[in-house]
């Protein structure tokens, strides 16, 4: 996106796509599959689930990581999801230097998780004892399309994100922006700002889970007036210092695929 009239980007300069830490929910949903459970055991809403012990390591990682960079490689922007876990990780990237310690993290609720609706808190095998006819709709559908009652697809999510994107675009031209998410959010900002078709992002999704903590960087091409993508989901930051990283799925409904 270029101002027609000076030529001017209007985009970021850089612009930062980070998956929150590991969470307790990831932790109690490892513990629900192996213990064969249709539920995910929490004591809290799906936005209050804090950080892991471990997710506050990866976050204080990330930030250690962009302060031993280049002074001009830090955010001058940080837009984070309302949810506990992503805000957790904000503070913790600030707080180990990751970008100046007066800089305020600006919550944004159109970065929320994803909302799951009825089959909030099940595991894979939960959805298809549980709610069978949302099992086969989503079969039927796929992920992309798919709506359980009460919650979103992934369209809904990239309706929002686009609405996102043009606040960006209007208020931080030239700035180097941090946006502190979800999986499923940096997979649509990935299908938006590269401009993919339904099966090209799920091919991206089917290679993997996007890691706790890890990078997706764009830059701004002036020659091609849009963001060029130059990494995606890149552990360095935890492989720098020895930090385990992890790619659990990003939702508290468990199913793939």
């Amino acid at each position: 996106m270029t101002d027609s009239r000076s030529g001017a980007s209007r985009w970021p300069s850089v612009l930062w796509l980070i998956r929150h830490g590991q969470s307790a929910g990831n932790v109690a949903r490892d513990l629900a599959h192996e213990g064969g459970l249709h539920r995910i055991e929490l004591d809290h809403r799906d936005v209050d689930v804090p950080l892991s012990d471990l997710g506050h390591e990866q976050a204080g990682a990330l930030g250690r990581w962009f302060a031993s960079g280049e002074e001009g490689e830090r955010p001058e922007v940080i837009l984070c999801s309302p949810y506990v876990r992503a805000v957790q990780t904000a503070e913790a990237f600030r707080a180990a230097g990751g970008c100046s310690p007066d800089l305020r993290i600006c919550i944004d609720e159109r970065l929320r998780e994803k909302e799951f609706g009825i089959l909030d808190g099940l595991t894979t095998p939960g959805v298809r004892e549980l709610q069978p006819e949302q099992a086969h709709f989503r079969q039927v559908l796929g992920k992309f399309y798919h709506r359980p009652p009460g919650g979103e697809s992934w369209v809904d999510v990239i309706f929002r994100l686009r609405a996102l994107l043009d606040t960006v675009s209007l208020h931080y031209s030239g700035k180097r922006v941090m946006i502190v998410a979800h999986q499923v959010v940096v997979l649509c900002m990935r299908y938006i700002i590269e401009q993919m078709s339904e099966a090209e992002i799920l091919s991206v999704d089917a290679q993997g889970d996007v890691a706790n903590c890890s990078v997706t960087q764009y830059r701004f091409d002036p020659e091609a007036g849009r963001l060029a993508l130059t990494h995606y989901n890149i552990v360095a930051p935890m492989e720098q210092e020895g930090t385990p990283a992890t790619a659990e799925p990003d939702h508290m409904v468990a199913a793939r695929g």
